[in-house]
């Protein structure tokens, strides 16, 4: 890599650590530990089925959380890119000039409000409708949490390499217990006990497809939220925070990540993990809003037809879209602690429903 480059990479992951130390709090100490674990692996770059010492991960994460004091008050650096100083927060500027190295470059707010950056090899490069889909590959920076999946604007980030060490730390989890859940399924579509390099890459090639999906339901849904991301700011930090998440990622999934993969299941009926690792993902907010699907999905396990999850997803289409629609109003009349009553709206409705 050229000098420019290694600056560039030293600077994003300064403001990673930067990140890092302002919201590494967060987490509770199990998800805590868990996480710096796999970001060590990273950093050290040991493979998936390498062993871990403890005593190095220990004197790491002490190094590290001593960094994290240094920096917690400072703030994030400019990128010096192609003789101009751009704000780290300006994606599209740094992309136009790095695009062409097949570089990707992105920061933004994730859960929280906290700031994410990440700079990675371009692998791919899509479009739909008007929207620009770019797949990260090899990452140079990044900081403890990487999302998967992130859009801004008009542009959605895929990061494989990311996408496949949070699978890896899903399992990792389910292996301490080893319950018979949805996760459980998944993994017994691949062959992990044969070979868990080869399984974990067939498992992040065939699960990125629906991470995909779910972006492009993300774009289809945010093209009639106008002003969602300003009522999202507003309830930060609130039980409606989560629960207009999960409102909006329901609508999302309804509109177009679950229609795609029951199709797609039935074209190949033996081909079953992504619905599996769907219901795996579901977060328990997103699971109490919709105990239907949950519902559909266990006759489906029972009796092998899909068209009760299909018949599901179609029924509540609409509905997520209206009630999305709804408390976006609601913030958007000015209303006194929107936060509360948009919570009280989402909880009225899902009880007054069938879902």
């Amino acid at each position: 890599m050229h000098t420019d480059l290694d600056q560039l990479i030293s600077t994003v992951q300064h403001n990673c650590h930067i990140s890092d130390a302002k919201y590494a709090g967060n987490y509770t100490m199990c998800i805590y530990l868990l996480k710096m674990r796999e970001y060590y692996r990273w950093e050290t770059a040991n493979g998936f089925s390498d062993q871990l010492l403890p005593e190095n991960i220990g004197a790491w994460i002490s190094q590290r959380e001593a960094l994290w004091e240094e920096l917690e008050d400072q703030c994030y650096q400019s990128l010096s890119i192609a003789n101009a100083c751009l704000d780290p927060f300006q994606s599209d500027d740094i992309n136009r000039v790095l695009a062409p190295q097949q570089l990707i470059y992105s920061a933004g707010y994730g859960i929280k409000a906290k700031p994410h950056f990440f700079i990675a090899q371009l692998e791919q490069q899509q479009q739909y409708n008007h929207y620009n889909i770019y797949i990260a590959g090899k990452e140079y920076a990044r900081d403890l949490t990487s999302p998967p999946a992130m859009s801004h604007n008009k542009t959605i980030y895929i990061r494989r390499e990311s996408f496949k060490r949070m699978l890896w730390e899903r399992i990792e989890e389910w292996r301490w217990h080893k319950p018979q859940n949805a996760l459980a399924r998944t993994i017994n579509c691949y062959a992990f006990e044969d070979d868990i390099d080869l399984a974990l890459n067939n498992m992040t090639d065939n699960e990125l497809q629906a991470a995909i999906l779910h972006e492009i339901g993300e774009i289809q849904a945010g093209e009639t939220l106008h002003g969602w991301q300003d009522m999202m700011q507003a309830i930060i930090f609130t039980q409606a925070e989560i629960m207009a998440r999960a409102v909006r990622d329901h609508f999302a999934d309804t509109l177009h990540t679950l229609p795609a993969l029951l199709k797609n299941t039935e074209k190949h009926p033996d081909q079953h993990a992504s619905i599996h690792f769907y219901f795996a993902n579901l977060t328990a907010m997103r699971k109490q809003l919709f105990p239907s699907l949950i519902q559909a999905y266990q006759q489906w396990l029972q009796n092998n037809d899909m068209t009760v999850i299909q018949k599901t997803v179609k029924h509540a289409r609409l509905h997520w879209q209206k009630l999305a629609e709804d408390i976006l109003a609601i913030y958007q009349q000015q209303a006194d602690q929107p936060g509360r009553q948009i919570a009280d709206e989402i909880e009225k409705r899902v009880n007054n429903s069938h879902l």
